[in-house]
């Protein structure tokens, strides 16, 4: 009898403290702050979004910026978990801070809805925007001058467009604008324009062209087949130790399971 006894006890002091854990649990708060790339809008609005749903005394926010932003503010301490539409340079990461790849996101070259032209190769967009080709007539358009469009300096975006075309520093560009937004809005108003923004914000008040004969969907970027894509990445210190929330927020995001989440928002998942 005394043994049953004591047995009951144990277990209903087990439960007790596995009911305090799972309290506890349940009330951890605090706050997690990201900063950086306007491409990355969506994705991590969508993450988290359903990250606060499940942790409901976390505060979570998102800070757009663009990628050169959010890689400086996570170095000086300014946010916990900086968002980049590129991978690191090599001396971002001297500096010390580490990049893990969240997913991959295609680069649509986007025009006018009532353009013509429907494709372009890799080659041809490079000679476009370093303003070798300059009438839409060369390439099988209207005959109207070609309108460059892009992001400014620091853009991931702008980054990722001119590594892949081999276009650094070369681009002729009429405008340069600081979010994906901004250039779909703008292309969207010019029947001339051409401009560049991650898949993951097109919307149908402008086309995205086919490169090389590929258009530009989840699947042409998983399969590697559609040329202009980039990464997208968290960015945080290498020595550093993220706070408890922030890392639950960083274990959430890069959980396989929330894979439906990621390809919810237009994007391939890493994981």
């Amino acid at each position: 009898m005394k043994k049953t006894k004591k047995f009951v006890c144990t277990v209903l002091t087990g439960v007790l403290i596995l009911g305090l854990l799972a309290g506890c649990a349940q009330k951890q708060s605090g706050t997690v702050s990201t900063d950086g790339s306007t491409s990355m809008e969506k994705v991590i609005g969508v993450l988290g979004e359903a990250f606060q749903n499940e942790n409901k005394n976390i505060t979570f926010t998102y800070n757009p910026t663009g990628s050169g932003s959010g890689i400086q503010a996570v170095s000086e301490g300014r946010c916990d978990i900086g968002l980049s539409s590129r991978a690191l340079k090599q001396e971002e990461i001297d500096s010390g801070l580490t990049e893990t790849v969240l997913a991959y996101d295609g680069i649509a070259v986007v025009v006018h809805p009532d353009n013509p032209v429907t494709d372009l190769d890799v080659d041809t967009i490079a000679k476009i925007y370093t303003g070798e080709i300059t009438n839409w007539k060369d390439v099988g358009g209207n005959d109207a001058e070609i309108v460059l469009i892009g992001r400014e300096a620091g853009s991931g975006t702008r980054d990722g467009f001119e590594s892949i075309t081999g276009t650094g520093e070369k681009c002729q560009y009429r405008q340069e604008l600081t979010s994906t937004g901004d250039v779909i809005t703008t292309v969207s108003q010019n029947p001339d324009a051409i401009g560049y923004a991650s898949l993951a914000s097109v919307s149908d008040t402008v086309k995205a062209l086919k490169v090389g004969g590929v258009a530009p969907s989840e699947e042409t970027v998983k399969d590697g087949s559609y040329a202009i894509q980039r990464p997208f990445v968290l960015v945080t210190k290498t020595d550093g130790k993220l706070s408890d929330a922030a890392q639950k927020f960083f274990d959430f995001a890069l959980d396989p399971e929330n894979g439906a989440l990621i390809s919810k928002a237009g994007v391939v998942p890493a994981n």
